[in-house]
C-alpha cells in the first residue's frame, strides 16, 4: 500500500514537473518571438529618427529585383518606404579602334542617368529617367553642341491588381532585353550589342498608354499603344533615326506594341515581342518588328542574347532604293570565375557573337553590307552596383576589317 501511494506520489510530482517544463518552454519561445518583434521595432524607430534629422528617406537598390522588367536601379520607387525615390546609373569607357588601317582612341563621359520616382500612393507611382549624354551640351557662342540631355521616361503607373495595370506617358517600349533594362551592370560588353541600335534602336522610348501584368504565374504580358517610329528614310539607320523620342512631335502615327515573357524556371527569362506601326505619314507603308529573347543564369554561367527581324511593306512607295527588311542578333555567353570562390565578389569572363544587317534587302535588289562582331571580354564587380569592364572586339563589315580594345566604369544607385 505504501509503496502504490509513493509511486503515485512520484507520478503525480513528474506529471507537474513535464507541465512547468512545457509553460516555460512556451514561454521562452514566445519571449523570444517578442523580443524579435522589440528589435524590428526598434531599428524602423532608429531609421525613422535619423530620416527625421537629415530630412531625406532613401532606399538602396535591391539588383536581385526588377519591377515590370525595368532595371534594378529603375525599379527603386516601387519598392521605396518613402514616397520619393532617387537613383540612377553612369557610365564612362576609353576606347582604341584600328579601322582600315586608321588608328585612333576616344574617351567619353558616356551617360548619367538620375532616376526620380514618387508615390502619390501606393497604387499611383511616378517614374522618371532623365539622361546626360557626353558630359552634356556644350555652348559655342549660344548654339548648342556636342552631348544630349533628354528626358528617357516619364509616366504614371495605376496599380489595380497582379494582371492588370495602366501605364500612361512616356516609357520604354518592351522589345528585347537591353532596352528596358540598359543599365551598364546588366549586359558585359562595354558598348550595347549593335543589333540593340540599329535594329531594335535602343534607347527607343515613345508616348502612349500600357497595359500590363501576368496572364498566370510565371507568364507576364505587355500590350501598348505608342508613337510610331517615322522611318520614311532610308540608310543604315533608317530604323533608329526614325525614333519620336520625348520631343515635340507633329501628327504622331499610332504604333501597336506587344510582349509575352515566361519566367517559370528558376533564372530563365524567356520570350518575344512584336511591333506594327505606319512607317511615315502619306504613304501605304507600314513597318514591322519582332523580336525572340533568352536570359538563362544558372550558377556561376548566364547566356543571354536577342534575335530581331524588321520589314517594311510598300517600301517602293517611299523611295526606288529604299530598304524593305533588316535583321540582326547576338547571342553573350559568360561565367563568373570567382563562383567557383567563397568572394563576394564577381569576375564574369564573356565571349559574345554578333551578326546584323540594317539594309538586308533593298526595293531594288541590292543589299547593304552585313556586319559581324565577336567580343571577348571580362568584368569586374568589386561592388553588384559597381562594374569595370575590359573587352576586344573583332569586326568585319564588307570588305572592312577592324578591331577595338575598350575599358570602361558603371555603376547603379
Amino acid at each position: 500500500m505504501k509503496t502504490s501511494r509513493l509511486s503515485l506520489a512520484l507520478i503525480t510530482a513528474l506529471a507537474l514537473s513535464s507541465s512547468v517544463y512545457a509553460d516555460d518552454a512556451s514561454e521562452i519561445t514566445q519571449l523570444k518571438k517578442e523580443m524579435q518583434e522589440l528589435r524590428e521595432v526598434t531599428k524602423s524607430l532608429i531609421d525613422e529618427t535619423s530620416d527625421l534629422k537629415s530630412g531625406f528617406n532613401y532606399t538602396t537598390v535591391d539588383t536581385e529585383k526588377s519591377y515590370n522588367g525595368l532595371g534594378s536601379a529603375a525599379s527603386k520607387v516601387y519598392y521605396s518606404s518613402s514616397p520619393l525615390s532617387i537613383g540612377g546609373y553612369g557610365e564612362m569607357y576609353y576606347a582604341n579602334e584600328n579601322s582600315e588601317g586608321k588608328r585612333t582612341s576616344k574617351l567619353d563621359v558616356y551617360r548619367f542617368v538620375p532616376y526620380i520616382g514618387y508615390k502619390f500612393s501606393d497604387n499611383i507611382i511616378l517614374n522618371t529617367e532623365l539622361e546626360f549624354e557626353h558630359g552634356g551640351v556644350a555652348n559655342n557662342d549660344g548654339v548648342a553642341e556636342g552631348g544630349e540631355v533628354i528626358l528617357e521616361f516619364m509616366y504614371l503607373d495605376f496599380l489595380i491588381n497582379p494582371h492588370a495595370n495602366l501605364r500612361i506617358g512616356h516609357f520604354l517600349i518592351p522589345m528585347g532585353l537591353i532596352n528596358e533594362k540598359h543599365e551598364p551592370t546588366l549586359f558585359t560588353t562595354v558598348q550595347r550589342p549593335e543589333t540593340s541600335k540599329y535594329i531594335l534602336p535602343t534607347t527607343w522610348h515613345e508616348s502612349g498608354v500600357m497595359v500590363y501584368g501576368d496572364i498566370i504565374d510565371n507568364i507576364s504580358y505587355k500590350v501598348a499603344g505608342v508613337s510610331a517610329l517615322q522611318t520614311g528614310i532610308n540608310g543604315s539607320k533608317w530604323i533608329r533615326n526614325g525614333r519620336g523620342e520625348s520631343f515635340e512631335q507633329t501628327d504622331p502615327n499610332l504604333g501597336g506594341v506587344a510582349r509575352l515573357d515566361y519566367t517559370g524556371i528558376n533564372g530563365l527569362l524567356v520570350g518575344g515581342s512584336a511591333y506594327y506601326a505606319p512607317s511615315v505619314n502619306g504613304y501605304n507603308s507600314a513597318t514591322t518588328i519582332v523580336d525572340a529573347h533568352l536570359d538563362y543564369k544558372i550558377g556561376g554561367a548566364r547566356v543571354y542574347g536577342t534575335y530581331a527581324q524588321t520589314s517594311r511593306s510598300n517600301a517602293d512607295e517611299i523611295a526606288a532604293n529604299a530598304v524593305e527588311s533588316a535583321q540582326g542578333g547576338y547571342i553573350n555567353m559568360s561565367y563568373d570565375l570567382l563562383s567557383l570562390t567563397s568572394s563576394a565578389d564577381s569576375l564574369p569572363i564573356f565571349v559574345q557573337f554578333e551578326s546584323y544587317n540594317p539594309e538586308e534587302k533593298r526595293v531594288d535588289g541590292t543589299a547593304g553590307d552585313k556586319t559581324d562582331i565577336t567580343t571577348i571580354g571580362i568584368n569586374y564587380f568589386p561592388h553588384e552596383q559597381v562594374v569595370l569592364k575590359l573587352d576586344y572586339a573583332v569586326k568585319s563589315k564588307g570588305s572592312v576589317d577592324g578591331d577595338t580594345a575598350s575599358i570602361s566604369m558603371g555603376f547603379i544607385f
